[in-house]
C-alpha cells in the first residue's frame, strides 16, 4: 500500500542528511530503484485489495462504500504512477536531446 510519506515530495527523499554524504552513482542508483519498486509493489497491493473488497461485495461482507473507496485509491496510486513514468520519460528524452 502507498503511504502519504511515499506521495509527498518529503516523501521522495525522506533522509536528506544521509543523501548528502558521499555515495556513488550505484548506490544512488539502487536507492531510487529500490524506492520505485517499492512503489510499484504498492500500486500492485492495492489493485489486489480491490479484488479481496470485490469479493467480499459480492458475498456480502462489506457495503458498496468500501468497494468505491479501496476502487479509487487503486485508482489514484495507478494515475500516480502513470504520471511519473510519463515524467521520467519526459526526462530521459530531454537528456538524449542534449549535446555533448
Amino acid at each position: 500500500m502507498i503511504t502519504n510519506s511515499m506521495i509527498t515530495p518529503a516523501g521522495l527523499l525522506p533522509n536528506v542528511n544521509a543523501l548528502q554524504a558521499k555515495i556513488t552513482p550505484a548506490e544512488a542508483t539502487e536507492t531510487f530503484a529500490s524506492y520505485l519498486k517499492t512503489a510499484i509493489d504498492g500500486v500492485a497491493a492495492q489493485e489486489q485489495n480491490v479484488h479481496k473488497v470485490n469479493d467480499q461485495f459480492l458475498i456480502g461482507e462489506v457495503d458498496e462504500n468500501k468497494v468505491i473507496l479501496a476502487a479509487t485509491q487503486a485508482e489514484l496510486s495507478l494515475s500516480l504512477t502513470a504520471q511519473v513514468r510519463n515524467k521520467v520519460i519526459e526526462a530521459y528524452q530531454e537528456i538524449m536531446r542534449m549535446q555533448i
